[in-house]
């Protein structure tokens, strides 16, 4: 039994090897998650999350799971969230750290959050950025792209903020005033991924084809879709070696690697240097200068960009036919 948020969490096979290449077991990781329990609250609070399981620890046969079980503890919270096509279940909400405990107990291994709160589900309040590492891209390059977007946002007078994705990438969060629509948000990272891509285009792609993207950092618009969850701030990726979706400072963008963040790591950095993101949200940014320069694109003659094949039709969307199929179909 462990004691969390007020709570008695029970932890079963404690000693179960979840992370087989660093030895760390089912308990280190209800370990590290206590320990970083106001940080990751701080980011996590609140939200709906879609849970990531392995049983059998990283590695092994996993499944997605965006319904709780029937036999959840009555304390457990949850709120009930959609698919594009419609379909509503009861995810959880990471309401305290007892919620990730419980979760982690099951095999979680991967926390998916919502970019909105249980509370206000119709506004979301947090753009996402995600520069996606295409074949061919180190980096050194995804740290440029990052430099290049806050760049940008600056001119805006936006606050952003990075973290390392617990993989080969980062990720750069704006939280948002609640005023606007998932897809308002979605417009707002299309604008971006535009702006970026015509001032870098040696460095930066947002073409939604893999084909037309070359070796060039992508700006994965669509994980701002209505519906699409994104890995946790914090949380612990599935990987054998444990990498941590890690918050970072500005300052130290271009002396770190994804892999030195670990379950292992992370802690004690904390310890010493604190939560970079520790007033995160705590003064949501204003969009209207991203949707001003969404609207100026679309009246210049630019349709949507092109939405994953699982939504619907959008008003404005291109053909979604991959440009070489389109020209095969042409000719």
């Amino acid at each position: 039994m462990v004691e969390a948020a007020g709570r008695s969490v029970r932890i079963t096979h404690p000693e179960k090897i979840f992370f087989p290449a660093i030895d760390a077991t089912k308990l280190d990781l209800v370990h590290y998650y206590l320990a970083v329990e106001a940080p990751i609250m701080r980011t996590m609070g609140g939200r709906p999350t879609l849970m990531e399981r392995y049983p059998d620890g990283a590695g092994k046969n996993s499944f997605f799971q965006k319904r709780v079980p029937k036999d959840t503890p009555e304390w457990v919270q949850t709120t009930v969230v959609s698919t594009p096509n419609g379909t509503e279940s009861n995810a959880l909400v990471v309401a305290d750290i007892a919620h990730i405990l419980w979760a982690v107990n099951m095999g979680c291994l991967g926390f998916h959050v919502w970019p909105y709160r249980a509370d206000d589900p119709e506004h979301a309040d947090e753009l996402r950025i995600d520069l996606d590492p295409t074949p061919g891209v180190t980096f050194a390059m995804v740290q440029e792209a990052a430099h290049e977007t806050k760049k940008l946002f600056d001119e805006c007078g936006i606050r952003a903020w990075p973290k390392t994705t617990g993989n080969r990438g980062l990720h750069i969060y704006v939280h948002a005033e609640p005023r606007w629509t998932s897809y308002d948000v979605r417009a707002c990272a299309v604008a971006v991924a535009r702006e970026l891509a015509r001032r870098r285009p040696d460095l930066i792609t947002d073409a939604w084809w893999k084909e037309e993207r070359g070796a060039r950092v992508f700006i994965d618009f669509n994980q701002n879709a209505p519906h699409k969850t994104v890995f946790g701030a914090w949380a612990v990726r599935p990987r054998v070696t444990g990498e941590v979706s890690t918050p970072l400072a500005w300052s130290e963008i271009d002396d770190i690697t994804p892999e030195q963040f670990t379950l292992w790591t992370v802690p004690p950095r904390v310890a010493e240097h604190g939560d970079p993101w520790l007033d995160y949200g705590t003064v949501p940014q204003d969009l209207t200068p991203l949707l001003e320069m969404s609207a100026r694109d679309m009246e210049s003659g630019l349709q949507d960009a092109p939405w994953p094949p699982v939504y619907p039709k959008q008003p404005n969307e291109p053909p979604r036919v991959a440009p070489s199929r389109a020209k095969k179909l042409a000719d």
